[in-house]
């Protein structure tokens, strides 16, 4: 998955970052630093933030499920509270609920 960026000046500094830490020129945890100040940041989702971003979308749990390219049986799983989203499930999520369905189609 491609990396989201804050802003495009962001993503021209962190990758300038990334290749001086992949040159060993700067340290590993001056690039974690990078990264929390450049990528969007990815939390956690309350079952109603999820039901809410679908229905913002206008989209059927089996709609929103292959955008996310999960099956509607968790994206209800999810709206239920019976199961959390976790690695690129939730950021594909942080970002439709930041930039719509249109930014991971």
């Amino acid at each position: 998955m491609a990396k989201q960026y804050k802003s495009d000046a962001l993503a021209a500094a962190h990758e300038t970052a990334l290749g001086l830490a992949e040159a060993g020129v700067m340290a590993k945890r001056t690039m974690r630093a990078f990264d929390d100040l450049c990528l969007t940041p990815v939390e956690e989702m309350t079952p109603e933030e999820i039901r809410e971003i679908r229905m913002r979308e206008n989209a059927s749990q089996a709609v929103f499920a292959r955008y996310l390219n999960v099956t509607a049986g968790l994206v209800s799983q999810w709206e239920r509270g019976e199961k959390r989203p976790r690695g690129a499930s939730l950021k594909l999520l942080t970002l439709v609920a930041k930039n719509g369905l249109d930014a991971v189609a």
